[in-house]
């Protein structure tokens, strides 16, 4: 084996249409390249199954960029779960090219059937399950899921030379399918935002007005608009807690493409109680936009009903915010531990106590703050983890070469 590490990183989507979790394999390409692993990224032109049109980019052929080679195909026959003949029979063709496929997503056609080719092309694979294996998502289509393990992801568990969890909690609540595999983790790295010489200009212009973070903190919430994201639980908490006289602005900041119908249902929830004069709605926001929230806010809140990583929460913490977060984000016990923030059950009356505790001492939110991001420093810096993943990647090839025989 050449001592350069040839890496296949293969992920269904890199649209933002689907979250953090798919774009992360883009900066995690970069890391790694960084490190001097040669990387090829596989994945389609999805962009979404509402009606976007696909992503305009060249296909079936090698682009190189921020030090890696990325190929993206076409979605087809089955554009609506990311599919591409294409790419796989380019894997079956190419395989044997590479030491080690890192395969991200479960449940997703192209990304089983992706392993199963790297099984009959003997190439060893890592799976990251991206929170699919959480007892609460695999209750979502329950019955099917069950069929489709059986038919395609137990075979793929079982075989794989490593599952990859991003944190402690998820490898541990996670249902393996009777998989022995070796257990990888590695959290999501978070590439700190610029700091913005005016983010008061920023808000301005997002029309957010001027607060006070001891009399009127500035509350965000920054995270895709969908039903596992607690929302249902976090607007009747500030009903709640205006109601008792807490004063805060509520910032919302997020969208959902993909489920509109869920997004507007939001929105009038919102504009129909008395949050309307205490909150701004923003849609999804990016670049300076999300640079000044997180520069300008005082609290953070995620009360999600799972959440496998959160790196909303992560990229929270690395601006220095507390958070408030449901024990059902896999980063709590971290969080718990580092004092970052306050953990709380995932029902309105917890999530209110919560809350009530992070208003009512601007002087432990900044404590928390800080500890956030130390915390954060420590931990989700891509350069450390991209020295972790290329010493586990070393680590599976030397166990599989010791197993076979063979010299590394």
């Amino acid at each position: 084996m050449t001592s350069a590490l040839r890496i296949l990183q293969i992920v269904p989507s890199v649209s933002l249409i689907y979250g953090g979790p798919s774009q992360m394999v883009l900066e995690f390409s970069q890391a790694l390249a960084q490190q001097g692993v040669a990387v090829t990224l596989l994945t389609t032109d999805a962009n979404g199954d509402a009606g976007q049109p696909p992503l305009d980019v060249p296909l079936d052929r090698p682009i190189f960029q921020n030090g890696y080679h990325i190929r993206y195909f076409h979605c087809a026959p089955w554009r609506r779960y990311k599919f591409s003949l294409d790419l796989l029979r380019w894997l079956f063709v190419h395989a044997q090219e590479f030491h080690l496929a890192h395969i991200h997503a479960l449940f997703s056609p192209v990304s089983s059937v992706a392993a199963a080719i790297a099984r009959t092309q003997n190439l060893p694979y890592v799976l990251r399950p991206l929170g699919t294996l959480d007892p609460a998502d695999l209750q979502k289509k329950r019955q099917l899921k069950q069929i489709y393990a059986a038919l395609l992801e137990q075979s793929n568990l079982q075989r794989a030379a490593a599952l990859h969890f991003t944190s402690q909690q998820e490898a541990e609540v996670s249902h393996r399918f009777g998989s022995n595999a070796k257990t990888m983790i590695l959290p999501i790295g978070i590439t700190p935002l610029p700091a913005l010489a005016d983010p008061t200009a920023v808000l301005n212009q997002l029309q957010i007005p001027k607060t006070n973070p001891v009399h009127c903190p500035l509350m965000l919430f920054l995270s895709r608009l969908a039903p596992k994201k607690g929302l249902h639980l976090l607007l009747p908490a500030l009903e709640t807690l205006l109601a008792e006289g807490f004063k805060f602005h509520f910032v919302l900041a997020g969208s959902n493409p993909q489920a509109p119908h869920y997004e507007q249902q939001i929105h009038a929830q919102i504009q129909s109680s008395p949050l309307s004069q205490h909150t701004s709605i923003l849609g999804f926001v990016s670049g300076s936009a999300k640079a000044a929230l997180l520069q300008s806010a005082d609290l953070f809140v995620l009360p999600s009903q799972y959440e496998n990583f959160g790196i909303a929460v992560a990229e929270a913490m690395m601006a220095g915010l507390s958070v408030v977060v449901s024990d059902r984000v896999s980063l709590s016990p971290e969080i718990q531990q580092a004092q970052a923030g306050w953990i709380t059950a995932a029902n309105v009356a917890a999530l209110t106590n919560g809350l009530r505790s992070a208003l009512s001492d601007p002087t432990e939110r900044q404590r928390r703050g800080r500890l956030a991001q130390t915390y954060a420093f420590a931990h989700f810096r891509w350069e450390a983890i991209a020295h972790q993943a290329v010493q586990q990647y070393h680590e599976i090839l030397k166990s599989i070469a010791k197993g076979s025989g063979e010299s590394t």
